[in-house]
């Protein structure tokens, strides 16, 4: 396969030399970098990457190929991908085309053969910061890199339509829509959820107007403070009705009931965040992907319990006087071997308690 020659430059100044792989073009984006050792597939069709280029600290990807239902969205929602090596001959029955076919046809501009643990240490060190992936690397002109920003993510992709999922399950629940994924609508499902799915433009008077059980608050991309309509709608949502935010929701509520937020350093993408509860010490394997984080110190309601082990940041707030509790993770990872999971038991017990 003949190899043809790219560059990452960094809004640092530092230049890196790749080959092209997936499709052809150009691309400016937050760089950030996720540590999952599996999982490419859902990375790449993750909408919480909206706007950003991904680098991927696992050295092989692409070795099983693309498989469909592992997809986490309809389509791709990053700018571009980064790897250190991707496999051109996938090894597995369930594959139905390679990694860099898929890409070509999703437009997804891919990057091959860059030191990815060099770069990794960088934005570690330095923080996330804009990246171009050009066929010239930028010399003199940093403008585009220096003005760069992920806005209106949550607008760009949530979805216009009301749908319904799990028919016949024992509570119905309204599944307020900011970039859900795939993952996390069959999990709610597989629990005993039915979800109304609703968009992100809906107002708490339309929700409640749905008379479900409780309602629940979904990840997503992007700046929480930017959805300023949104979080005034949650201000009038909360304590009316039994509440359950993640990721994204998580911080829609604290920021909702006069929390900050702020961005991370270098932020949490991958499957392997530890989180401890501070009500009985356990420690979970968690699944992430946000680069905010809610300011536990400016709590003016609630009460953290859940904190990150490796930074101490916050990771879950409950709020019994206005009957919510949100998570920064994805719900379904805290769920062990041949144990109920604790988050939904909670919020099982919130609505039946109304």
């Amino acid at each position: 396969m003949k190899k043809t020659k790219v560059y990452l430059t960094l809004q640092n100044g530092k230049v890196f030399e790749g080959y092209r792989f997936g499709a052809d073009g150009e691309a400016v984006g937050e760089l950030v970098f996720s540590t999952g050792m599996v999982g490419y597939l859902k990375t790449l069709t993750d909408p919480a990457y909206y706007g950003q280029i991904v680098v991927q600290t696992f050295p092989m990807i692409g070795n099983y190929g693309v498989i469909e239902s592992e997809f986490d969205s309809e389509k791709t929602h990053l700018s571009a991908y980064i790897v250190r090596e991707y496999c051109q001959e996938p090894s597995n029955f369930r594959t139905e085309q390679t990694l860099d076919a898929f890409m070509k046809k999703a437009g997804v501009i891919g990057v091959y053969g860059v030191d990815t643990r060099e770069l990794t240490r960088i934005l570690r060190e330095e923080g996330v910061m804009t990246a171009s992936i050009s066929s010239k690397p930028l010399t003199d002109d940093y403008s585009i890199l220096q003005t760069y920003e992920v806005k209106n993510a949550v607008a760009a992709l949530g979805e216009k339509e009301v749908k319904t999922y799990g028919e016949g399950g024992k509570y119905t629940v309204a599944l307020w829509d900011f970039g859900v994924k795939n993952s996390s609508l069959n999990d709610l499902t597989e629990k005993g959820f039915k979800l109304v799915r609703v968009p992100a433009s809906y107002t708490a008077e339309q929700i409640l107007a749905l008379h479900t059980d409780g309602v629940i608050l979904s990840e997503g991309p992007g700046d929480p403070t930017e959805n300023t309509a949104i979080i005034e709608e949650v201000k009038k949502l909360v304590g009316k009705i039994p509440v359950f935010g993640f990721g994204l929701g998580h911080q829609l509520v604290a920021l909702a009931l006069g929390a900050k937020t702020e961005k991370m350093k270098y932020g949490h993408r991958g499957g392997n965040q530890p989180v401890k509860s501070l009500e009985n010490g356990r420690v979970y394997i968690s699944s992430q992907n946000h680069g905010y984080v809610v300011d536990g110190e400016t709590l003016k309601e609630g009460a953290i319990d859940y904190i990150n082990v490796n930074d101490g940041s916050c990771e879950g707030i409950s709020y019994p006087e206005k009957k919510a509790f949100t998570v920064q993770f994805a719900p379904a990872s805290m769920s062990a071997a041949n144990e109920s999971n604790v988050l939904y038991n909670k919020f099982i017990t919130m609505m039946e308690k109304e």
